[in-house]
């Protein structure tokens, strides 16, 4: 427990701000080992890395790539309720993404020089959908529908499979999202295997996808010969509520993120020290019973948080230093609340909000900066899946308005040639 009053709270809270809870030394020398393995001796490294760390032998292809019809199949045979939500699920989330599609620029400027944009999506992307203890449908839709919105005309999903078993809910995802390949190998050798291709696996523009350690660092040394969405860390969520709130409601919100990674930090913030320890008990009672209790008490243990401040109005700049991935405000007016936040991957708004609906079902995109990126990034969008190229024109008018003054600036840089390119085509 945090208090805001107490003597020593700026420096234990800037030691919150800057926690680091991602990859260590160790880790990137790993990759790196991966990642040139791959490179050199391509789909031959990616079999003896998953027989390794997935215990499952790739050798005829079927062990290699998933089949359209084994993911159709995976789809049509989810029972009604999982198949509606899934539905459900992709609806919204493509309506949401189609409303961030850009708009084309074309037009002529006052001196005569035509002047645009024009959006074109990458002709290849790769999706990271986790395997194992993690395999997340969700994550995969997240990822996959925006890039079929962005007009993505090659859609390579990997995704590891422990001992060879896949999980339908992921393939019927892949299936519902369209998706064009799916191949049967994971970690950062997956990774490493989109951004410089193999002789089975062709090379794709950009990666997206949650993963481990070792995937979230291959996507961080890879980026430059791939682009990525970003380098995701553990989950984190910040709660900022009043003693309105049931206890039991928070307590299970905090526990939503916790469970995902022992890595993965939870804090409240409120105004009634009374209600935090309500709370904390109501941690520790929902906690006991989740099958997933020993990794949601790991990460509360280690990363949990309470803070508590004099008044809400000290809550907004403590989130902004924060810049959480997700960030709640459970309160009676969250929009005067939102107004003052910054820095946050999403915002999810009223006590009847809770994160895990913007995991599934709400429609924005759940793929968000973790690790104070929040500062200067954004969540996965159709962007993230298409460039922009700029154009002109000018004629023998306009160039002779703009064309001195780039002769000037070029001589003044050193650059003749440039300056020469443009005198000539003056009269």
């Amino acid at each position: 427990m945090l208090r805001i009053t107490d003597e020593g709270f700026e420096k234990a809270f800037k030691k919150i701000v800057n926690d680091r809870r991602e990859s260590d030394d160790n880790v990137a020398q790993d990759v790196t080992l991966i990642i040139n393995e791959v490179r050199r001796r391509g789909d031959a490294a990616l079999a003896e890395y998953t027989a390794r760390f997935d215990n499952h032998r790739l050798t005829e292809d079927d062990d290699w790539r998933i089949s359209a019809e084994t993911c159709r199949a995976a789809f049509e045979g989810l029972d009604d309720v999982l198949r509606d939500a899934l539905v459900l699920a992709a609806d919204r989330i493509r309506a949401y993404h189609e409303a961030q599609l850009p708009e084309d620029r074309d037009y002529t400027d006052s001196i005569g020089v035509r002047l645009g944009a024009r959006w074109l999506p990458v002709d290849a992307a790769g999706l990271y959908v986790p395997g194992g203890r993690a395999a997340y449908p969700s994550s995969l839709l997240m990822n996959a529908i925006p890039a079929k919105v962005a007009g993505v005309a090659r859609l390579v999903a990997v995704t590891p499979t422990p001992k060879g078993v896949t999980n339908p809910l992921v393939l019927a995802a892949a299936h519902l999202a369209g998706v064009d390949e799916v191949w049967r190998v994971g970690g950062a050798q997956a990774v490493a295997a989109l951004a410089y291709g193999t002789d089975r696996i062709a090379a794709v523009d950009v990666v997206t996808g949650p993963g481990n350690a070792w995937v979230a660092e291959a996507k961080r040394q890879l980026f430059g010969v791939v682009g990525i969405d970003m380098v995701a860390g553990p989950s984190e969520i910040l709660v900022i509520a009043d003693n309105k709130n049931n206890p039991d409601w928070i307590a299970a919100d905090l526990l939503s993120q916790a469970e995902h990674d022992p890595d993965a930090q939870s804090i409240l913030i409120t105004d009634d020290e009374k209600f935090a320890w309500q709370v904390e008990d109501r941690v520790d009672v929902q906690s006991s019973m989740l099958s997933t209790n020993k990794t949601a008490s790991a990460s509360w243990e280690r990363h949990g948080v309470m803070i508590v401040v004099e008044n809400l109005d000290q809550a907004a700049p403590l989130a902004n230093q924060l810049a959480a991935e997700h960030v709640e405000l459970a309160l009676d007016d969250p929009d005067a609340m939102f107004a003052k936040i910054r820095h946050a991957g999403s915002v999810f708004l009223g006590r009847h909000t809770p994160e895990a609906i913007g995991d599934y079902v709400a429609g924005p995109n759940h793929v968000l900066p973790t690790g104070r990126r929040a500062r200067f990034a954004s969540g996965l969008s159709v962007l993230d899946f298409m460039k922009r190229t700029s154009f002109l024109s000018a004629d023998e008018d306009a160039l002779a308005a703009i064309g001195p003054a780039g002769i000037a600036l070029a001589n003044a840089e050193g650059l003749p040639a440039h300056a020469k390119s443009i005198e000539m085509r003056l009269k």
